[in-house]
C-alpha cells in the first residue's frame, strides 16, 4: 500500500488544521520572490485561542494588584545605567492572575479579546496545535504520525516560524528568552561591582609600584645585575644576569601585591552574593510572569519526534509510550562516554603539545637573545624576555586550537547526544548542556591550570633537573618575578580574543547569511517583498540557539571566578563585553533571526547547578593562585621571620629566594658557556655545594610551605563560612513575592467563591426561587459552598 504524498500529507494537515478552527490563508506562489514557495498564513481566532487557553492552564488578569510594590533592590542606583527607561520599556500594571476557564470568562479582566493574550501565548498556542494535529489517514498505515516538526523533517513543508511584530519582549519572544536577558541583564549589573573593586585593586598596584623593593632589587645594578643565574635549558641556553628580567617584575607588582588576596576573597564573596541575588530576582520574575507552578507542567512536555520514530517498541504503564530497551540505551550511553572521553583526551594531547612547543621554543628564543660570545652571558633587551615571547606565542597558538576544536566538537557532542535519544526537549538540551560544558571547560582553563598550578613545580635543581619525554625537554621554570604574570597573559589572550570573536561571529556571520539568502528579493519592489517573505529569508533560531548564548556567557564567568586573582581587570573586560553583547544579541534576535517559537521557562535550568559547581571551585582555586603561583606567601615569611635585620621590609628579599650553584657540576654539554663564573643561581629554597644536606630543601622551604597550606586553609574556611552565612541570611524568594502569592491563591478561590454565589443567585432568579431559607446560620460546621449545594 502506497503512503501519502509530500502534497497529499500537506492537504490532510491543512483540512485537520481547518477541522480544530485555525483559519488559513494561502498565498499564490507567482507572488513570492522566487516564483515557486507558497506561503500559507495561519489565524487563531477567539473561540479557538480561548479553548486552548483553557486546555493549557494559561494564566491571565482578573485583578489589578494591590499590594505596593518593594521590589527595589539595595544601592539600585548604581545600576540605572544599564536599565531602560521607562517611556522604552512601557511597563503595564500589575495583575493577580488565575489559570483561564472558557467558562467563566466574564471572571477575568478581558477589555480587548484581540489583545486580551499575549503575542507570545498565542504564538505559543498556535504552536501547540501545528504539533499535535495529525497527517494520515488510517489506511496509509501512518499511525500516530503528526506534528509540524516531523512534517519539516521529512520535506513536506521547508519553515514554520511566527512572524516579527512589536510588543513586551517576554510577551513577545517568550519566557524562555526573557529569562536569559533578564539573567544577562542581571549578571552585567552585578559585574560593575566587581569591575569597581577590581578596577581599585589594579589602581592600588600602579600606586604602590614605588614601593616594590624586590624589583628594585632585581633591576639595580648592585643586585640583579651581579647575580647570574643558572641557564634555562641545556644546550642553547647560556647564563644570563637576573635585572634582564626586570620589567616582567614590574608588571607582575601591579598585579601581585596585597590587593591581589582581598580581590580574590572579594570575589568570592561576590560570587554567592550573584547566585543568591539572583534566585531572589528569579523568584520575582517566576511569580510576575505567571511560572509559580510551572513545574508541574513541565512534566508534561511532548515527546521528541526523534524519539517516537525511532523508539518503536512499547510497554504498558501508566500511560503507554514508546520506550527505549534497556540494552540499547546502555549501549548508546556507554559510546557516548567513550566519545567525550576520547575528545577530552585529544584536548589533553593538544595541551601537551603545546607545552612542548613552549620548551622547544623557549631554548630558540633564549639562543637568539643572548649577549656576545665573550662572556657567555645572556643580556636580553628591556622590553622582552624569553619567558615572555614565549607565553604570548604560546597563547596564541593555544587560543587557535581552541577554536578549532570548538568548531568540530559543537559537531560531535549534537551527533552523540542526538544517539542518545534523549525522550523530551528538556533532556536533550540537559544532555547537550554536560557534554559541551565538560568539554569547553577542559578545552579553555586547561592551558590556564597548567601555568597556574604545574609550570615551574616540578623543575629539579641544577644537575638534576625533570625532563619531559625522557631526557629530550627540561621543564619549564617560572620567571623569578612569578608565574602569575604568565597565567595573566594567558587568560588576557584567551578571555579577550574569545570575546572578541564571539562578538564578531555572533553579529557578522548571521548579516552576512541573510544578504546573500535575500540578493535576490533586491531585485523587486519593495510592495512584493512581504513581511512573511522578509522573515523567510532571515536565520532560523533553532532550539539551540539560547544554549550557545549561555554557553558563551557561562565560559566567561568561568574566567572572571576562576583565575580572577592573577588578572583583577577581568570583570571590567566582562562588564564592556556584556554591555555589547546584550544589545548584539537583542539586535541579532529582531532583524536577523526569524521570530522563535514562544517557550516557557521558569529558571536558567542547568546552568544554575554548573554556576554553583564553579562558585565553589573559584574560591579553591583562587586560594591555590595566591599561595603557589603568587609570591605573596613567601614574601611575607622573609619579611616576618627571616629578614636579617629584624625590620618589617623586603630588603635582602631577593638574594634570600635564590638557591646557589658550583657549576663545575654542570654536564658537559653546558661547561662551554663557562668562562669566569663559578657560581649561578637559580630559584629554589636549597642548601649550597658542600652542605652536609647538599641541594636538599631548607628549613625555610618547609616554613612557606606550611603557611601556603595554612593559607588555603584559613581562607577557604573562611570564605566557605562567609558563603554559607550570606546563602543562609538571603532567602530565595523575597518576602513580598511570597506574600503576593499566598494573596493571590487567597483572592482566586474568593473571587472565585463569590463569583459562583452570583451565578447561583442569578440562576436561581431566572427558574423563580427568590427565596432561599437555607443559610450557614443553620449549619455553623458545614462550609459555605457545602450549605449553598444543599440549597440548590
Amino acid at each position: 500500500m502506497l503512503c501519502f504524498t509530500l502534497k497529499e500529507r500537506r492537504r490532510l494537515y491543512e483540512a485537520n488544521l481547518v477541522n480544530v478552527g485555525l483559519e488559513l490563508e494561502t498565498e499564490d506562489k507567482s507572488e513570492s520572490d522566487d516564483g515557486k514557495t507558497y506561503f500559507v498564513k495561519i489565524h487563531a481566532p477567539w473561540e479557538v485561542l480561548a479553548t486552548y487557553a483553557d486546555v493549557l492552564k494559561v494564566k491571565v488578569p482578573f485583578k489589578t494588584n494591590d499590594i505596593p510594590d518593594n521590589s527595589e533592590m539595595p544601592m539600585n542606583w548604581l545600576s540605572t545605567p544599564f536599565r531602560l527607561p521607562e517611556h522604552i520599556m512601557h511597563p503595564q500594571p500589575d495583575y493577580f492572575t488565575a489559570p483561564f476557564d472558557k467558562s467563566k470568562s466574564d471572571f477575568f479582566l478581558i477589555d480587548n479579546k484581540d489583545t486580551f493574550f499575549s503575542p507570545s501565548t498565542r504564538n505559543r498556542i498556535v504552536y501547540y496545535i501545528l504539533s499535535r494535529c495529525s497527517y494520515f489517514r488510517d489506511e496509509c498505515g501512518d499511525k500516530d504520525k503528526k506534528g509540524i516538526k516531523r512534517l519539516l523533517n521529512n520535506g513536506t513543508y521547508t519553515a514554520s516560524f511566527p512572524l516579527h511584530d512589536v510588543s513586551l519582549f517576554w510577551k513577545y519572544y517568550g519566557e524562555k528568552i526573557g529569562i536569559y536577558f533578564a539573567w544577562l541583564g542581571f549578571y552585567t549589573e552585578m559585574l560593575l561591582f566587581a569591575a569597581i573593586v577590581g578596577t581599585i585593586c589594579f589602581i592600588y598596584g600602579i600606586l604602590t609600584y614605588d614601593e616594590n623593593e624586590w624589583s628594585k632589587e632585581i633591576c639595580s645594578e648592585e643586585v640583579g645585575g651581579n647575580i647570574v643565574m643558572c641557564p634555562l635549558c641545556d644546550k642553547k641556553c647560556g647564563f644570563w644576569k637576573l635585572n634582564t628580567t626586570c620589567n616582567s617584575s614590574w608588571q607582575s607588582h601591579m598585579f601581585d601585591n596585597v590587593g591581589t588576596v582581598f580581590f580574590a576573597i572579594f570575589m568570592g564573596i561576590w560570587v554567592t552574593l550573584f547566585l543568591e541575588f539572583w534566585k531572589r530576582r528569579q523568584a520575582r520574575l517566576e511569580y510576575e510572569w505567571d511560572l509559580v507552578d510551572f513545574e508541574e507542567e513541565q512534566q508534561q512536555l511532548q515527546l521528541r519526534p526523534e524519539y517516537e520514530t525511532k523508539c518503536t517498541g512499547r510497554k504498558l504503564n501508566r500511560i503507554t509510550q514508546p520506550y527505549l530497551p534497556i540494552t540499547s540505551k546502555c549501549a548508546r550511553t556507554f559510546l557516548s562516554g567513550a566519545t567525550v572521553l576520547l575528545w577530552i583526551s585529544l584536548i589533553i594531547a593538544c595541551i601537551i603539545g603545546v607545552i612542548a612547543y613552549r620548551l622547544a621554543v623557549y631554548a630558540a628564543f633564549a639562543s637568539i637573545m643572548k649577549d656576545s660570545a665573550t662572556t657567555h652571558i645572556q643580556v636580553v633587551g628591556p622590553y622582552i624576555t624569553p619567558q615572555l615571547a614565549t607565553s604570548v606565542t604560546a597563547s596564541c597558538i593555544n587560543f587557535v586550537i581552541i577554536m578549532i576544536l570548538n568548531l568540530m566538537y559543537e559537531r560531535v557532542a549534537v551527533w552523540i547526544t542526538d544517539m542518545e535519544i534523549p525522550k523530551t526537549h528538556l533532556e536533550y538540551e540537559n544532555k547537550l548542556v554536560v557534554k559541551m560544558f565538560l568539554f569547553q571547560f577542559v578545552n579553555y582553563y586547561s592551558s590556564c591550570f597548567y601555568v597556574a598550578f604545574f609550570k615551574g613545580k616540578f623543575v629539579g635543581y641544577p644537575g638534576k633537573y625533570a625532563y619531559m619525554f625522557g631526557s629530550t625537554l627540561r621543564n619549564e621554570e617560572c620567571d623569578p618575578g612569578g608565574c602569575l604574570i604568565e597565567l595573566t597573559t594567558q587568560l588576557v589572550i584567551v578571555m579577550t580574543g574569545k570575546q572578541v570573536w564571539g562578538n564578531i561571529q555572533e553579529a557578522l556571520v548571521p548579516w552576512l547569511m541573510n544578504w546573500w539568502g535575500s540578493r535576490k528579493a533586491r531585485n523587486h519592489p519593495e510592495s512584493l517583498y512581504s513581511r512573511w517573505e522578509q522573515d523567510h529569508d532571515l536565520q532560523s533560531f533553532g532550539n539551540l540557539g539560547l544554549f550557545y548564548e549561555y554557553l558563551e556567557m557561562v565560559i566567561q564567568f568561568g574566567f572572571i571566578t576562576l583565575f580572577v586573582a592573577s588578572f583583577p581587570l577581568a570583570p571590567l573586560l566582562a562588564l564592556i563585553n556584556n554591555i555589547i553583547e546584550v544589545r548584539v544579541d537583542a539586535w541579532k534576535l529582531t532583524t536577523q533571526f526569524r521570530r522563535p517559537v514562544a517557550a516557557k521557562a521558569h529558571s536558567i535550568g542547568a546552568w544554575q547547578e554548573i554556576l554553583n559547581g564553579m562558585a565553589v571551585l573559584s574560591v579553591v582555586t583562587n586560594a591555590f593562585i595566591v599561595a603557589f603561583t603568587s609570591d605573596m606567601i613567601p614574601r611575607l615569611v622573609y619579611m616576618y621571620a627571616y629578614q636579617p635585620d629584624g625590620e618589617m621590609n623586603m630588603k635582602g628579599y631577593i638574594n634570600n629566594s635564590l638557591s646557589v650553584f658550583n657549576i663545575s657540576a654542570i654536564p658537559l654539554a653546558i661547561k662551554r658557556y663557562m668562562n669566569m663564573v663559578l657560581l649561578c643561581r637559580y630559584r629554589d629554597y636549597r642548601y649550597a655545594s658542600g652542605h652536609e644536606k647538599e641541594y636538599s630543601h631548607t628549613m625555610q622551604f618547609w616554613h612557606i610551605l606550611a603557611a601556603k597550606l595554612a593559607f588555603i586553609i584559613i581562607v577557604e574556611h573562611v570564605v566557605f563560612v562567609v558563603k554559607f552565612f550570606v546563602a543562609w541570611m538571603i532567602p530565595d524568594v523575597p518576602s513580598d513575592v511570597r506574600a503576593r502569592v499566598k494573596r493571590e491563591r487567597y483572592l482566586v478561590q474568593e473571587y472565585l467563591h463569590n463569583y459562583e454565589v452570583e451565578k447561583l443567585k442569578i440562576q436561581l432568579s431566572q427558574n423563580g426561587h427568590t427565596d432561599c431559607s437555607c443559610t450557614p446560620m443553620i449549619y455553623p460546621s458545614i462550609p459555605k459552598h457545602e450549605v449553598l449545594s444543599e440549597c440548590l
